[in-house]
């Protein structure tokens, strides 16, 4: 099972979209500073999970939302929290 979630900074705000088949170990790294990209921005919180059975499906959907035709359903997605 592959995951594609969204966290969102505790301390500003900003959100990362990515991809994991483990939520609870990727979060940890995370909030230990383990990726440069979410490093500044610690801590984290999941705020909306989708889970796909193939690795190949989660990467399309993380790929969208990261794309400007994704845009408007990542806001929605974040509007609806």
């Amino acid at each position: 099972m592959y995951f594609v979630y969204i966290l969102c900074s505790e301390k500003v705000k900003r959100y990362y979209i990515g991809v994991s088949q483990d939520l609870v170990v990727r979060l940890k790294a995370h909030n230990a500073g383990g990726t440069r990209s979410t490093k500044p921005y610690r801590p984290w919180r999941v705020v909306y999970v989708e889970p796909y059975q193939s690795k190949k499906d989660a990467y399309k959907r993380e790929y969208f939302l990261k794309s400007p035709k994704g845009y408007l359903e990542k806001r929605r997605i974040l509007e609806s929290l």
